[in-house]
């Protein structure tokens, strides 16, 4: 790896990590109207870094002390698309881990069955643990708003999330794909490794992706009434 990359993806990282501490503390001092939102901004941090802290100082304090105004419409698809893609940040960290600490459970998935490359394999247990972590922010979400029974809020849930949720997984694997074939194997002629600091650095900037594939999709899932407007 260049050193010049190994040196930017820890400052990217150590950025992140930075943000998302910050933001779980000034949330002590700015309560969140919903609970929720106590880790959808912190993990949100961690590949939005200072995007993430701009947008919960311009939003997150938006609803603190009373203030239940909601923001515009734009920034409540954000603020839509973001709380999918904490669920997707926890699921894919719990899966590229697992995956890596026991190459069985990319075997399981499929790998040097259906795929040759191993990849492929994780991102379909990191797809399930994503969607798992997803339903459960928005059902954690949607119920109490709605006042739904256990049934309905699970419902109303896997309406709210899977569209986003998918959006959200088609730019980050796009982009993760274009940095493994491309970028570290093509131009640099190595691999990209889950423990290696340029891997979650390129994880970052593939969550950026993901945002930018789920925000139309959140917009759409709001307008029509399916996802709740926070």
């Amino acid at each position: 790896m260049p050193a010049w990359l190994h040196i930017l993806a820890i400052v990217s990282l150590a950025a992140g990590l930075a943000c998302a501490a910050f933001i779980a503390w000034d949330q002590t001092r700015h309560p969140q109207h919903m609970w929720i939102m106590y880790l959808v901004w912190p993990l949100c941090a961690l590949f939005g870094s200072v995007l993430a802290l701009w947008a919960y100082l311009r939003i997150g304090r938006m609803q603190a002390h009373g203030d239940h105004q909601k923001p515009p419409f734009p920034a409540s698809v954000a603020k839509g698309a973001l709380h999918c893609g904490a669920g997707c940040t926890l699921g894919d960290i719990v899966a590229e881990w697992l995956a890596f600490a026991v190459p069985a459970v990319a075997v399981w998935a499929g790998w040097q069955s259906l795929f040759a490359e191993k990849m492929f394999a994780v991102w379909i247990v990191d797809y399930l643990f994503a969607l798992a972590f997803g339903v459960a922010f928005q059902y954690f979400s949607i119920k109490p708003m709605r006042d739904l029974s256990v049934g309905q809020g699970l419902v109303a849930a896997l309406k709210a999330d899977v569209l986003s949720l998918t959006a959200w997984q088609v730019g980050m694997y796009g982009f993760m794909a274009i940095a493994q074939f491309l970028l570290f194997r093509g131009l640099l002629g190595v691999r990209l490794e889950v423990a290696s600091v340029e891997f979650w650095f390129m994880m970052q900037i593939a969550m950026l992706a993901g945002f930018a594939t789920s925000y139309p999709v959140n917009w759409w899932l709001l307008r029509r009434g399916i996802k709740e407007r926070m």
